[in-house]
């Protein structure tokens, strides 16, 4: 929008169309406040008012070890890769837990924020983005229990473990990209917020978290691994855990292709349908 003077010396409003896409990446630096508000506000939320608080991001994941040793551990009797089973159940759950807690928080965050959203502009990407964040706060909590668990049991990373950060840049983006493309379908067809918690029921059995993906047959495991959780799953274990954990390379390809492909399209797709975001809501 510019001002320009007129012949009565009166000022008039010129609005130009498209003007804040241009500048919409910039945007986002303009409302670097609001984005921190968002952050900060979920963390608080999340454990206001709850009995056991943040305590819970530590025993979730370490009641979902306990089922999973027992069942695939000691009656299915599955092979741990020459580690503690439930020590690689762990390292499992920690990336899967942030990707599920991830996409459920960022395909639900356009509703939940849908009366910010009706009011005033700013990048509508920022709202899931700030929802990611917040998961990583407690994927960073969780990450701190796994360090004791790893001494208990006398198993100590080595130079892999500065991988790490590559991994859990693959697995938000991969929670990204499918957030992106839930969160703006969700505004339009609310149905979505049904069929999400089922992908996720059914994410957590077809992804290697109770057991190694090596148990795949050779010849599935390229299919298998179009998951992308599965990269990201196995190279935890990887960079962590050492011994017998491998990294399929050609799996791993494919787990980072579709990832960025993923990515890609849904910020398309959201850049394309959140001007439409405030009237569906």
């Amino acid at each position: 929008m510019a001002n320009t003077l007129n012949s009565e010396n009166q000022f008039t409003l010129v609005i130009e169309a498209g003007r804040a896409d241009r500048h919409y990446w910039l945007d986002i630096w303009r409302y670097r406040d609001l984005f921190f508000f968002l952050v900060w506000r979920d963390i608080l939320v999340r454990y206001k008012q709850t009995v056991i608080g943040i305590a819970w991001v530590v025993i979730r994941p370490i009641l979902t070890m306990l089922v999973f040793t027992l069942v695939f551990g000691k009656l299915a009797k599955l092979p741990s890769e020459g580690v503690p089973y439930s020590l690689m159940v762990f390292s499992g759950m920690l990336p899967w837990f942030f990707f599920s807690s991830a996409l459920s928080e960022s395909s639900n965050s356009m509703v939940t924020n849908s009366n910010l959203l009706s009011k005033i502009y700013f990048p509508r990407i920022i709202v899931p983005i700030s929802a990611i964040i917040v998961c990583l706060v407690d994927f960073f909590l969780s990450f701190l229990v796994l360090v004791p668990f790893m001494f208990y049991y006398g198993l100590f990373p080595d130079w892999k473990v500065i991988t790490i950060p590559f991994f859990l840049l693959l697995a938000i983006m991969a929670s990204l990209g499918c957030g992106l493309w839930l969160s703006a379908l969700n505004i339009k067809y609310r149905d979505f917020r049904f069929i999400l918690p089922f992908i996720v029921q059914i994410g957590l059995y077809v992804s290697p978290v109770g057991f190694s993906s090596n148990i795949v047959p050779e010849k599935w495991r390229l299919l298998y691994s179009v998951n992308p959780m599965v990269g990201v799953i196995d190279g935890f274990r990887w960079a962590l855990l050492g011994g017998n954990f491998k990294l399929y390379l050609p799996g791993l390809y494919a787990s980072i292709v579709l990832t960025l492909i993923v990515f890609m399209t849904g910020l398309s797709y959201f850049r394309r349908t959140e001007r439409t975001f405030a009237d569906l809501l």
